[in-house]
């Protein structure tokens, strides 16, 4: 008769073991997505610097924004997929 109420108990135990709570994950939750946020910026304070950027004259900033709007009215031509690398002399 042991042996036969032993399985059971053994069994529910085990089950309820199962739902034992874990207070050092939950105290964690969201920690690395916040650590991941705050890696991914460069400069916290960027937005409060209203000095502007110091870069391109306008002759070539318009010149580069000219060339970029031509490469998208004709695209350069693509090979085939089945022939990457296949008969390429360089």
């Amino acid at each position: 008769m042991q042996h036969s109420l032993f399985l059971p108990v053994l069994l529910a135990t085990l089950a309820a073991s199962g739902c034992a709570s874990t207070p050092n994950l939950d105290r964690q939750f969201g920690d690395s997505v916040q650590q991941l946020r705050a890696r991914q910026v460069l400069s916290p304070q960027a937005g409060t610097n209203r000095d502007p950027v110091a870069g391109m004259d306008g002759k070539a900033a318009q010149a580069a924004y000219a060339a970029y709007q031509k490469s998208f009215a004709a695209p350069a031509p693509q090979a085939a997929a089945f022939t990457i690398g296949v008969g390429a002399r360089q």
